[in-house]
């Protein structure tokens, strides 16, 4: 295993694409209520037209564009008042040349106008009459019936991760459920005699247990139910019991610790054991997280992360999350947010490998910079600290002090 050649992430995510099957979980129908975040399963279609009516966008009079055309403040344009029109009210009448009406914003306009003078514009020159002191055109100041979604039109591609706005406009169209992707569940197994449950006393030797609860946030975070399987010691048989178990209930499983060279290392043996393929990499040019390996079991994805709390972070984001993401299918573009800043230091990397650099953010001048913050990987407040990851590519020897980077931000 330790003369195999390193994968870059993007090469060894595509291994695990070609043996699992794009939206492979089943669906479910779910009220909008509990739809936040989960992922379409199919296109949503509008069924009506929305608003369904022509609506004011400002406070002031609807009326015919055309008897406003001309109109300014030394030579305006007068309108007889037909009527006012309450707010929430259907128009039970029609305008004719020469008539407005008054209406709020969100009123309906009545048959006949087209556009709505802002109330700023006009002058009252008596409890019927106005005169008009600025010219609007036709549409000016109107939503029309489907301006915002048109019946029959696809609002919502399948594989969309719903957002708010999602929700509220689903909402607006009367549609009360829809289906979903389920989520999948994605068991976690840590492995180690030194690792301790969190509620424990610390002795010499041992470490509590960060990485089961940094892993279930992240699942929790990219739409899936974490399943933690516990802490196993290093001892195969009992290993690979927790995998097999995990195995049966989930849809992926994550392993952390074991992938090294050790003489303790078990996962690799393990996952080949456990179903076909089984291991397609056992290790990736990435720092940090090189010894990560990644499987397939008869059609479920399982990953050996490694034992450090950063370490477990990357990979997720590098290998974990992308497969999740081609489970449900989803078609949104991942854009990451990031921000321009310049590097306080230099910082040197090795060749042919990706590096993954801590850093937190200061404003000095008006210009943003980015300090690393160079702690080992089993370090976890060094992510704690960190505001972002800068990337550097595999092509470069590092980052000069004062160059401008892109810093990926940690939400």
């Amino acid at each position: 295993m330790l003369d195999k050649k390193y994968l870059f992430p993007e090469d060894a995510v595509k291994l695990i694409f070609k043996h699992i099957t794009q939206r492979s979980l089943s669906s479910e129908i779910v009220p909008i209520e509990e739809a936040y975040s989960r992922v379409t399963a199919e296109e949503i279609q509008s069924p009506e037209d929305l608003p369904g009516f022509n609506r004011s966008t400002v406070d002031g009079f609807a009326v015919k564009a055309s008897d406003t055309f001309g109109a300014k403040e030394s030579s305006p344009a007068y309108l007889k008042i037909k009527a006012d029109i309450p707010m929430g009210a259907i128009p039970d009448f029609s305008l004719s040349n020469g008539e407005a009406a008054s209406i709020a914003t969100g009123g309906m306009l009545p048959e006949g106008a087209d556009a709505v003078v802002m109330v700023e514009h006009v002058n009252t020159v008596s409890d019927d009459l106005i005169e008009v002191l600025k010219a609007v055109s036709p549409g000016e100041n109107v939503i029309f019936l489907d301006e915002d979604a048109k019946k029959g039109e696809t609002i919502i591609k399948a594989g969309h991760r719903l957002k708010p706005q999602d929700i509220g406009a689903l909402a607006g169209l009367g549609i009360t459920e829809i289906k979903v992707i389920r989520k999948p569940v994605i068991s976690i197994i840590l492995t180690g005699d030194e690792i301790l449950p969190h509620t424990e006393k610390v002795t010499p030797g041992k470490v509590r247990d960060v990485n089961s609860f940094t892993l279930a946030g992240l699942c929790y975070e990219n739409g899936a139910v974490p399943l933690k399987m516990g802490i196993i010691k290093d001892d195969y048989n009992e290993i690979k019991k927790a995998v097999k178990k995990a195995y049966e209930l989930s849809d992926m499983v994550l392993i952390t610790g074991g992938t090294s060279a050790g003489t303790k290392d078990l996962t690799a043996k393990i996952i080949n054991e456990i179903g076909s393929p089984g291991v397609l990499f056992h290790g990736a040019s990435i720092k940090p997280g090189k010894p990560i390996i990644g499987g397939v079991c008869n059609g479920k994805p399982v990953f050996g992360l490694p034992g450090h709390p950063v370490a477990v972070y990357i990979c997720f984001e590098l290998f974990v999350k992308p497969v999740i993401n081609y489970m449900f299918g989803l078609t949104d573009k991942n854009f990451k947010k990031t921000v321009k800043a310049k590097m306080s230091r230099s910082i040197h990397s090795q060749a042919g490998r990706q590096d993954f650099i801590r850093v937190y953010l200061e404003e000095h001048n008006g210009k943003i910079w980015a300090t690393p913050l160079l702690s080992k990987s089993g370090l976890i407040m060094s992510l704690v600290k960190a505001h972002g990851i800068v990337h550097i590519p595999s092509e470069l020897l590092g980052i000069l002090e004062g160059e401008e980077v892109f810093v990926e931000i940690i939400d």
